[in-house]
C-alpha cells in the first residue's frame, strides 16, 4: 500500500476533483466508509449508547458531520461536539445542516458531557502543524482521559501527518486511514498515537496517484518473489552462503544467524569464526561446514585470517558478515577487504556496520550490492547525527544515505525501513517483543538467505523483514512479547516458510 506525505495526498485529491468527483462528493464517501468501519469494530458497544464525534472548523469536520448522521441511522445516540466554531466552509457546513436536520444533536465542547462509549476524533485533518492552541489542547486533555474507546478519522489530530513529529495529541485506540496511508501511521512518535490503523478506500481512481511513493511491504509482493524450486534442484543450485560472525564474547550471535539461514531454505551454509568459538558453535548447529579462523587477544578475527576469508567468499553467492564480531582495528581492516574484493552481495550488519564507520568511503568501492542493516544508533553514527533526527527522519535519512552509497538500506525499528535510495518500503508486521539481542542476528542470517538464493538484494531484504516481523507476531501471539525469545522465533520460521513457496 502506498505512503504519502500531506502534500501528496492533497495533489491526489485535486486530481480526483478535476477529473471525477467534487470535494463535496468524496467527503461523503469517506464519511460513510468511515462509519462502515466504526460499525463493524464498535458496533455492538455504540448501538444504542453516547457517540461523540468532536469537529473543528475545517474540511476533516465535514466527515465528521456524515459520520455523525450515519451512526444515528444505525442506532447510536450520535451527537457532534463542536470544538471550537460553527463550521463556515460550504462543504462541511452543508453537511453539518444534513445531520441536524436529521435529528443530530449539537452541542460546543465547553458545555458537553464528555461521558460516552465512543468519541470520534475529526478535529484535525493531514493539515495540522505547529503547536496546539486552546481550546484545542483542553479537548485534547479531555479525550485521552476519557475512559471511551476513541477512532481517529484519517489522523489522530495533533500529529503531522508528513513527518511523524507530535507535540500534543489525540491518542487514538483506531486510526481510519482515508484512502491510504500517511507518513504519521508508520514513523514514531506518531504511529504509537494511532493504535490499530485500518484503511478505507473511497473510489479515487488509481490515474490520480502520480508520483513515487513510498509503499508499504505486501504479504502478495513477498509471495511474488519466490519462485518455486526446481524438482532437478540440488544443495549447490539453492544458495551458497558464506557467514562470516561471532567471537569469544558474542558466539551465540554467529549461531542465530547461521540458524536463520537455513530455516529459509540456503542450500549450503559455511560458517567462518575465530577459532576459540569452535565448541560453541559444534554444540548448537550440525548442518553447516565450519571454517574456524586465526583471532586475535581480544577473540575476534584477526587479521591473519584475512587471506582464508577472501579465498572463502569465492566460493559463496552471499556473504553475511558483523554479527557479533567486535570493532576493532582487525575487524576494520577485514571488513575494507571484504568489501572491496567481494564480487557477490554483502550484508553488514551490527559491528560490520561499526567497523565500516572509520572508512565510510570505502561502500563505493564496492563491486557487488551492499545491504546494510543498521538499527538507529548505527545510522545516527553513519550520518553523524544524533539518534533523534534518526528517529524524526527515518525515510529522507535511510533513502538519501543508500542512494549516496548506492547500496541497500535496512533501517531497523518499529516499521522498519528498506530502500535503494530510489524506491522506499515500510514494514508493518513485527511487534515490541523483538526489541531484544538476537533479532537482528535472525534478520542478517535472512536476507544473506534469500540473496544467496538468487534473489536482487533489494527483494531479499524486503521479503526478510516482512517475513522477520510476521515470524514476531505469530511468535508473540502464542507465548507473549515479554516471554518470546529469538529462539522461539527460530522453532517457528521454518514452518513459517510455508506460507511462501
Amino acid at each position: 500500500m502506498r505512503v504519502l506525505t500531506a502534500q501528496e495526498i492533497r495533489k491526489t485529491e485535486t486530481a480526483c476533483f478535476e477529473n471525477y468527483f467534487s470535494e463535496a462528493e468524496l467527503m461523503q464517501r469517506a464519511g460513510i466508509k468511515c462509519s462502515e468501519k466504526i460499525i463493524k469494530y464498535y458496533g455492538e458497544s455504540i448501538h444504542g449508547n453516547k457517540v461523540l464525534v468532536l469537529c473543528g472548523n475545517g474540511k476533516n469536520a465535514g466527515d465528521g458531520f456524515v459520520i455523525a448522521k450515519e451512526l444515528m441511522k444505525f442506532g447510536a445516540d450520535a451527537q457532534i461536539v463542536l470544538c471550537d466554531k460553527q463550521p463556515a466552509l460550504a462543504e462541511p457546513l452543508a453537511y453539518f445542516n444534513e445531520a441536524v436536520n436529521s435529528g443530530v444533536q449539537v452541542c460546543f465542547f465547553s458545555e458537553c458531557d464528555m461521558h460516552c462509549s465512543l468519541i470520534v476524533d475529526c478535529v484535525f485533518g493531514i493539515g495540522f502543524h505547529g503547536e496546539l492552541k486552546e481550546p484545542f489542547l483542553s479537548v485534547f486533555n479531555a479525550v485521552n482521559s476519557s475512559d471511551a474507546a476513541v477512532v481517529s478519522v484519517d489522523t489522530p489530530s495533533g500529529v503531522n501527518a508528513s513527518d511523524g513529529s507530535v507535540i500534543n495529541a489525540v491518542r487514538a485506540d483506531m486510526t481510519i486511514a482515508i484512502s491510504t496511508l500517511k507518513y504519521c501511521h508508520i514513523l514514531p512518535p506518531a504511529n504509537a498515537y494511532c493504535g490499530k490503523t485500518v484503511t478505507v478506500d473511497i473510489g479515487i481512481p488509481e490515474s490520480c496517484y502520480n508520483g513515487t511513493y513510498a509503499q508499504t511491504i505486501t504479504k502478495a509482493y513477498v509471495k511474488s518473489c519466490f519462485g518455486k524450486r526446481n524438482i532437478n534442484c540440488n544443495k549447490g543450485n539453492c544458495g551458497k552462503q558464506l557467514n562470516l560472525c561471532g567471537s569469544r564474547l558474542m558466539p551465540g550471535a554467529a549461531v542465530i544467524s547461521a540458524r536463520a539461514a537455513l530455516k529459509t531454505g540456503v542450500g549450503l551454509l559455511k560458517c567462518a569464526f575465530p577459532k576459540s568459538i569452535y565448541s560453541v558453535m559444534t554444540a548448537h548447529l550440525i548442518q553447516p561446514v565450519f571454517s574456524p579462523m586465526s583471532e586475535n587477544e581480544a577473540g575476534t578475527f584477526s587479521m591473519g585470517a584475512l587471506t582464508h576469508i577472501l579465498e572463502e567468499i569465492k566460493w559463496a553467492d552471499c556473504v553475511a558478515v558483523g554479527c557479533g564480531i567486535g570493532n576493532n582495528d582487525d575487524t576494520q581492516v577485514l571488513l575494507n577487504q571484504i568489501i572491496r574484493e567481494s564480487d557477490v552481495p554483502v550484508v553488514v550488519d551490527a559491528d560490520g556496520i561499526n567497523s565500516v564507520i572509520p572508512n565510510i568511503d570505502v561502500l563505493k568501492d564496492s563491486k557487488a550490492k551492499l545491504i546494510l542493516t543498521p538499527h538507529p544508533g548505527e545510522m545516527a553514527r553513519l550520518i553523524h547525527e544524533d539518534v533523534s533526527y534518526v528517529q524524526a527522519n527515518r525515510i529522507a535519512a535511510a533513502k538519501a544515505f543508500a542512494k549516496e552509497n548506492g547500496c541497500v538500506l535496512v533501517l531497523k525499528g518499529a516499521n522498519t525501513v528498506v530502500t535503494d535510495g530510489s524506491r522506499v518500503f515500510v514494514n508493518t508486521t513485527g511487534n515490541a517483543g523483538m526489541a531484544m539481542g538476537g533479532t537482528g542476528d535472525m534478520l542478517t542470517g535472512m536476507i544473506a538467505s534469500f540473496a544467496a538464493q538468487g534473489m536482487q538484494p533489494l527483494d531479499a531484504a524486503v521479503c526478510a523483514v516482512y517475513i522477520h516481523g510476521l515470524c514476531g507476531d505469530i511468535t508473540a501471539e502464542e507465548i507473549s512479547q515479554r516471554g518470546m525469545t529469538a529462539e522461539d522465533m527460530l522453532e517457528l520460521l521454518g514452518a513459517l516458510m510455508i506460507e511462501f513457496e
